[in-house]
């Protein structure tokens, strides 16, 4: 058994690390410089350490193992406490979202109704399994449309950067329609499941999350950057046989008798097309949104706000600019110059796309403006930047279920998808299924 794993993002290495410690014959192509996929620290002048991709990550189990394999625990940064404060702009102002039922039931965020609706839902039957089912009609369903609008779609949106009305809930959050299925009331699956169930910790790495990719590529010994790959075929025999480009031009790697593909699903197609014309249309049928990032820095004694929380989302009816913004200074204090104040914005996702291809220009200002009438900003940021993702996460709409049923026929043909299309958006999602994945081929 020989495996040639395509593309070097966290799927791609996390594969490869536990391959290498199964003793597994593998080489990982990746066609950049430099490893990661979306893990991306950016070090920008001025002294800020900033994400182009995910900001922070959520220390699961599989997390913390890998971490410790590689010697990197002693790198892990917390959040600071005030992380576990989350604001949704209503009516005009941002309010705290309660972080627990019992919170929201004490607190004013939500209408008398609505708490009635949320109290009722564990004497509300559950309804037959719907594939088709969204996340929105699902939570409308159990819990009401203000919940909708103020809670779900900001997280979606800011999230996911996606569309409640779109994606599939049991795709996005499977575990949900499974514990009303089971018992009948989410809030009671809830309340059965997670007794004694810790909060997971919101961490970061020093000097950014993209030192695990980094130290990862560094400790594999068959990994190949800066190689594309470049056309797929297969031999008489049943293996799989590489055409890769590189700085030696093209050349052929014969002989892997499984292929993983740790590529977006847009990256994948062209390449499974000649061999799986099917499976390469609907791996093409994926949507990914674009989304730009927008960080804007103030002297602190400019910024009315307390700041004193993990953030902000906006719903969608509040008809905002941009989806949200990260206090990444309150988070992270390390990460901004002493006495400024670092907000990280999303400009994008299925519900912005038109905000998000505007030009760069007209973005910065639009989120200053946004940011100053929010948060009592006077005067201009001491410094703006972006960084714009074309294709940024991708959709687990309806479109995903020709995808993922397109992976499974792959699957039997030593084509293995180990993407986040796949897996899961997360980051600990993406490790998980590739550790999983390295067991099926030990």
């Amino acid at each position: 058994m020989k495996i040639a794993i395509i593309g070097g993002g966290i799927s791609g290495l996390t594969l490869a690390w536990y391959l290498q410690k199964a003793g597994v014959a593998y080489d990982l192509f990746e066609a950049d410089a430099q490893p990661g996929g979306n893990l991306r620290t950016w070090a920008a002048p001025g002294g800020y350490m900033l994400e182009t991709g995910p900001n922070s990550l959520q220390l699961s189990p599989e997390l913390a193992d890998l971490l410790a394999d590689l010697g990197l625990t002693d790198q892990i940064e917390d959040a600071a406490a005030v992380s576990q404060h989350r604001y949704v702009l209503r009516d005009g102002r941002y309010q705290a979202l309660p972080g627990s039922p019992p919170a929201l039931l004490a607190s004013g965020f939500f209408s008398l109704k609505t708490k009635w609706q949320l109290l009722r839902e564990v004497l509300r039957p559950a309804a037959a399994p719907d594939a088709t089912e969204t996340v929105a009609q699902f939570f409308r369903r159990r819990f009401g449309p203000e919940i909708v609008d103020y809670a779900v779609n900001p997280f979606i949106s800011g999230i996911y950067a996606g569309d409640p009305e779109q994606l599939l809930i049991h795709k996005t959050f499977r575990q949900l329609p499974a514990l009303e299925q089971a018992h009948g009331s989410v809030l009671r699956g809830l309340l059965k499941t997670s007794k004694g169930t810790a909060r997971r910790r919101i961490v970061t790495l020093a000097g950014g999350v993209q030192r695990l990719a980094d130290t990862l590529a560094e400790r594999l010994s068959n990994y190949q950057q800066g190689t594309a790959v470049s056309a797929l075929s297969r031999a008489a025999d049943g293996s799989y046989q590489l055409e890769l480009r590189g700085a030696r031009g093209l050349e052929a790697a014969p002989g892997y008798s499984h292929l993983a593909l740790a590529l977006p699903a847009y990256a994948a197609a062209p390449l499974l097309e000649p061999l799986f014309p099917a499976a390469a249309a609907a791996l093409a049928a994926i949507h990914y949104p674009p989304m730009s990032v927008v960080y804007s820095a103030y002297d602190r004694a400019a910024v009315a706000h307390p700041l004193n929380g993990f953030g902000a989302l906006h719903p969608k009816v509040e008809n905002a600019f941009a989806a949200g913004a990260i206090w990444t200074s309150s988070i992270f204090p390390q990460r901004v110059p002493a006495g400024q104040v670092l907000f990280t914005s999303f400009v994008g996702g299925t519900q912005y796309e038109a905000a998000a291809q505007q030009p760069e220009a007209a973005q910065l200002a639009a989120v200053h403006a946004e940011l100053a009438q929010h948060y009592g900003i006077v005067g201009a940021p001491r410094w703006q930047g972006r960084y714009y993702w074309p294709r940024s996460i991708p959709q687990f709409d309806a479109a995903i279920v020709g995808a993922h049923a397109a992976a499974e026929t792959l699957a039997a043909e030593g084509i293995l998808a180990v993407a986040n299309w796949r897996a899961g958006v997360s980051v600990p999602d993406c490790i998980r299924f590739a550790r999983d994945t390295a067991e099926t081929l030990r």
